[in-house]
């Protein structure tokens, strides 16, 4: 088969374009949140908040709720107990966020199995961005431009915050505001995944991206744009990757994100594995 005909034979299908467009844009936005989260070093908090809005989304199901709505008040809620916990007891965080987020996860396994609904499992668990509805379209849009949003306006202070918080609280910059922002920013990301790559994968949507980019430069700027661009990249490959080889849509798309890390950790002029070793 010619490159332009494996290029364009997806496109004649409307689920493939939905999907194309409904992925790029939940990876652009969890692209660009990545880059605070790999500043701020909260890969295990974002595994936590993904697996915590699980029962959020069972419970919100069952009660025909919007099942956005559900997962945003579990994850919210799984950051409150994470930090309730921390404070009052002598447990380390990164013991905390994953026994909480265990926990909520194991929750959600158990409302699934007693409560009756329509849920499919693997739906939840590792997405369904093939089968996306018009409601789940609007509302996936909805919750990344809100995020996307939310980003830019807070964009320098974040951008402190994550750096230096000692510093920004010392000029004034309201650090504990700026904290729970980036939490719910957080939650409503890992809300956007789910139709994307799922509660299990969505973590990697909010890290692999950014650290990727980490990897290859030393400006924020340029970090964002290249964590923004490897993440719309693998979501496009992933899935024309998963239409010809019939294979997991997610699995494809965070497999090209693995692969593009690794490229980076090899390669990258500066910080690369082949940079170091020729020093």
């Amino acid at each position: 088969m010619d490159p332009l005909s494996w290029l364009l034979e997806p496109l004649r299908h409307d689920f493939m374009v939905r999907a194309l467009l409904v992925s790029a844009l939940v990876a652009g936005v969890c692209g660009l949140l990545s880059c605070f989260m790999t500043l701020k070093g909260w890969a295990l908090m974002g595994d936590a908040v993904s697996h915590a809005v699980m029962p959020g989304v069972v419970i919100a199901y069952a009660l025909n709720l919007p099942f956005a709505l559900g997962a945003f008040v579990f994850g919210v809620g799984s950051v409150a107990v994470i930090g309730y916990i921390k404070q009052m007891t002598r447990i380390k965080e990164d013991t905390v966020i994953g026994l909480v987020f265990t926990g909520f996860f194991a929750l959600g396994l158990t409302l699934i199995s007693k409560v009756r609904s329509t849920i499919d499992l693997t739906h939840i668990l590792f997405g369904n961005v093939l089968g996306i509805s018009g409601d789940d379209i609007r509302q996936t849009v909805l919750i990344s431009l809100l995020v996307l949003v939310l980003l830019l306006l807070f964009r320098r202070d974040l951008i402190l915050f994550c750096f230096d918080p000692t510093h920004a609280r010392s000029i004034g910059v309201n650090t504990g505001f700026l904290h729970y922002l980036l939490l719910s920013v957080l939650s409503l990301a890992a809300v956007a995944g789910l139709q994307t790559v799922g509660i299990i994968l969505v973590v990697a949507m909010l890290v692999t991206p950014g650290a990727t980019a980490y990897l290859l430069t030393d400006r924020f700027d340029r970090m964002t744009w290249i964590a923004i661009g490897s993440a719309v990249l693998s979501s496009v490959l992933g899935i024309y990757w998963s239409y010809w080889m019939d294979a997991s849509t997610a699995g494809c798309i965070v497999l090209v994100q693995t692969g593009l890390f690794l490229l980076s950790f090899l390669f990258a002029p500066r910080h690369g594995l082949l940079a170091q070793q020729r020093r």
